[in-house]
């Protein structure tokens, strides 16, 4: 057996797709990549990830000559990974990315009133940071989805909480987890689809119990669907075609209750 033949661990993948590991290293890993397209898929989405950040933040870009001395040599690792998307989410917020258009919403007669961009932006942040999860995507699985329910529901003091069949469109459940959305306990529900590509539903409180029609937000290839609806804030992320996140909104806001 060859180098080429061990698989890169997780960290070495990351350090790979930052340019941060010895050259040697480095060939071997791409040798690796060239005969595992499904870690090559992983790597390439990691890398046009960063550039966009980059790419988005480059009009901000601030360089002095002490610079150097503020950096301390760090290992390299999943963790630190997650803890800068974290951070550049946060960024994006300050930012205030995330346009919206004014999309009906079907079969309903809501008027159209402004939604704080809060939401749309922590669906997209909870999409980056969990939806490349490849351990731990979710804390309960699909196949405890009727505890899943029963507890965010708890945690939303909201009873009724149904966890959205998407089946019809191709996705089936993945999970969810307990995340904070506007400072309280909110729900994330995770979703797949037979090729991998997942997407999220972020469900939390809105404090301002207003209601609003489907608006639409984009950062990059992350979109997103959001509404407002009865006190609570929906939104639909994911980097699937636009118009099938629409069809899973749409679908989402007709089961759950009103």
């Amino acid at each position: 057996m060859t180098s080429h033949d061990i698989r890169p661990s997780e960290d070495e993948l990351h350090a790979f797709s930052d340019g941060q590991l010895t050259p040697d290293r480095q060939e071997t890993v791409a040798a690796w990549l060239a005969d595992n397209p499904e870690d090559a898929a992983r790597v390439s989405a990691w890398q046009a990830q960063g550039s966009a950040i980059r790419t988005l933040f480059a009009p901000y870009e601030r360089r002095g000559a002490g610079d150097g001395r503020l950096l301390k040599p760090v290992r390299h690792s999943t963790f630190g990974r997650r803890l800068a998307l974290a951070a550049a989410a946060a960024l994006l917020f300050v930012a205030g990315v995330g346009t919206g258009t004014l999309l009906p919403v079907s079969g309903a007669q809501k008027q159209p009133v402004l939604a704080s961009t809060d939401l749309p932006d922590e669906a997209h942040a909870a999409y980056l940071i969990y939806a490349s999860e490849v351990r731990h995507p979710v804390e309960v699985a699909a196949t405890e989805e009727a505890h899943l329910a029963t507890w965010l529901g708890k945690r939303l003091s909201r009873t009724n909480l149904k966890v959205p069949n998407l089946g019809s469109l191709g996705f089936h459940l993945v999970g969810g987890r307990l995340v904070p959305v506007d400072g309280q306990a909110g729900a994330l529900f995770m979703y797949e689809d037979q090729n991998g590509q997942r997407l999220t539903m972020l469900v939390g409180r809105n404090g301002e119990s207003r209601e609003t029609s489907f608006r639409f937000a984009a950062v990059g290839k992350v979109e997103t669907f959001y509404w407002i609806d009865n006190g609570f804030g929906y939104a639909v992320t994911g980097e699937v075609p636009r118009e099938l996140l629409r069809k899973v909104a749409e679908e989402c806001y007709r089961q759950f209750p009103a």
